[in-house]
């Protein structure tokens, strides 16, 4: 019988945040924060719990498969979940340029945005990614009206790619970093 190795990621802890491995536990704290309408009105179509099963098993996942992966955040010395950020790996079907490569990504619960706390996390685990994995083009995706995360994504060194649309129909802005 094989023994399938377990993923396994440092517990990264900032100035405010702690930034941990996903866990099966976490799924339903993350349901519950991108099926409020004041954070789902940036991430598309609205996910049924199927869909959001499948896009958490597809960033846990990653760490399993590439090493690296989203991950789960929370407020330093507490348990409760208030979102995900990190660098997964994702095929979308949205061509060559994006496809294939370590996308970015990030959700905080709508009562955690404007504080910085999603900038804290991203330097953290992009400092992470590229002490590990050395440094190579990084994508994401940010609805183009939200405009807050596309300011965030400027921060961080994401310049814009193109616009695209998601299989849905959903307009995205793409970006990459180098």
């Amino acid at each position: 019988m094989a023994v399938i190795p377990q993923p396994t990621a440092p517990l990264l802890v900032t100035e405010r945040l702690e930034l941990w491995l996903p866990a099966r536990n976490d799924m339903a704290a993350l349901l519950t924060i991108v099926t409020d309408p004041d954070t789902g009105r940036f991430l598309g179509t609205a996910m049924s719990k199927a869909e959001h099963f499948v896009r958490f098993s597809r960033n846990a996942g990653s760490w399993l498969l590439y090493g690296y992966g989203s991950f789960i955040l929370r407020l330093r010395g507490q348990a409760e979940v208030i979102g995900n950020a990190g660098i997964f790996h994702s095929w979308r079907g949205l061509g060559e340029d994006f496809d294939d490569k370590p996308e970015a990504g990030w959700i905080l619960r709508h009562d955690r945005t404007g504080q910085g706390l999603a900038r804290e996390a991203l330097e953290a685990a992009l400092a992470w990614f590229v002490d590990e994995h050395g440094p190579q083009r990084i994508v994401c995706m940010i609805a183009p009206d939200n405009a807050p995360s596309l300011r965030l994504a400027e921060r961080l060194g994401f310049g814009h790619l193109r616009d695209a649309w998601l299989p849905g129909g959903d307009e995205v802005r793409l970006l990459a970093r180098e």
